[in-house]
């Protein structure tokens, strides 16, 4: 049987299309990004993170009210429920709210709301509203939605001072989200420094390093923040707390960082591309920032997603204790400070709703974090 010779660049082809080219000529972030798509838990993670921090973003624009914004008519009022049915049985297109009206319970005579069947309100898109900067740039009183006037919405009830708490989870957002995200980064660099010049240069630099490290990682945590907190000083501007809060975190948490860092310098300073590095007179310097760092990056990603989430719960730990974020700004820790009484959680479970939203912000970065250390295992297939 008479057979057809391939030229060899056909012969390449058809061995790339044999083969996957996404293994055999992609970079380590694409492989990375190729394995983390498989991992469903993190790409579902990866989109309620998103959404999060877009709602983060346009707080503004999406709370109907400010933080500033009460009513002593509507205090510990409860969610109020969008519905397209009124009292008659009517089918309405556009959803719409009963106006809440109080009473007293006849036996208990604690103070309740019932629905006014006789008052509705529509909700609608894009209305007007309270007065904001869009960004912080644009002014604007646009809102993505609300009821009209005089109509009130609390989607996620009040708290006791008449406030919504919807606005608030999602103005709190903007702190409890960005804080960590701030922390870590400002950890992540000199975790970075600090455990590539131990690991490198190693000999009594790397012991005097190690040794503060122990030293810090030795005091308990929250002894740790109520002294640094304590060294902030009182009635300071909101702006200026944030940035404290920030630097607290970040003193703290860039030891781990700079052991994993250290233990990566150790093992890869005396590979053979790195020795030839240095006979070739490179400055260390440059040795660190081009040979050492890119060959464990992916690690180090790995690792600052992966404390992102003790983070979230140590700035909602600090507010809830009154030693963070203090009113009139607001986190998702400020709101779960009325929820230390027990009568309070008895009688308006939903106050407790902010804590749901730290759950599942922890859980997704943790979620995330694990499908990026597995799509960074080069054994891992």
């Amino acid at each position: 049987m008479k057979t057809i010779p391939v030229p060899g660049k056909q012969r390449m082809n058809l061995f790339r299309k044999k083969t996957n080219n996404d293994v055999y000529y992609s970079s380590q972030w694409r492989l990375m990004y190729q394995r983390l798509k498989r991992h469903k838990l993190a790409r579902v993670s990866l989109f309620i993170l998103s959404i999060f921090y877009i709602a983060a973003l346009f707080a503004q624009f999406i709370a109907p009210y400010d933080l500033q914004s009460y009513d002593s008519k509507y205090v510990n009022a409860p969610p109020m429920k969008m519905k397209f049915i009124d009292a008659e049985g009517q089918f309405h297109l556009r959803p719409f709210v009963y106006e809440l009206k109080s009473g007293r319970d006849p036996v208990t005579f604690r103070k309740m709301f019932v629905d006014d069947e006789k008052i509705k309100y529509s909700v609608r898109f894009l209305v007007e509203g309270e007065s904001y900067k869009f960004l912080g740039l644009i002014p604007t009183k646009i809102h993505l939605f609300g009821v009209d006037q005089p109509g009130r919405l609390f989607m996620f009830g009040t708290d006791g001072m008449g406030r919504d708490i919807f606005s608030r989870i999602i103005l709190g957002s903007q702190i409890s989200l960005s804080i960590p995200l701030l922390g870590v980064a400002i950890s992540f660099v000199l975790g970075l420094i600090i455990g590539g010049i131990s690991g490198y240069f190693g000999g009594w630099i790397d012991s005097v390093i190690q040794r503060i490290i122990e030293v810090i990682r030795s005091f308990p945590t929250l002894p740790l923040w109520m002294a640094l907190s304590a060294a902030i000083p009182p009635r300071i501007p909101v702006v200026t707390m944030y940035i404290y809060i920030v630097i607290i975190f970040a003193f703290i948490g860039w030891t781990e960082l700079a052991r994993v860092a250290r233990g990566k310098f150790i093992s890869l300073k005396n590979e053979e591309y790195v020795l030839a590095a240095k006979i070739a007179g490179v400055s260390p310097a440059k040795i660190i920032m081009k040979h050492l760092i890119p060959g464990f990056i992916s690690y180090l990603v790995v690792a600052t997603t992966l404390a992102i989430p003790s983070m979230i719960l140590g700035e909602t730990a600090m507010s809830f204790l009154g030693l963070g974020i203090r009113s009139p700004a607001t986190s998702w820790g400020v709101l779960l400070q009325e929820a230390q009484q027990i009568d309070n959680v008895a009688l308006y479970p939903w106050k407790l709703i902010p804590l749901g939203f730290v759950i599942v912000t922890v859980l997704t970065f943790n979620f995330l974090g694990d499908g990026l250390r597995d799509a960074a295992d080069p054994y891992k297939k």
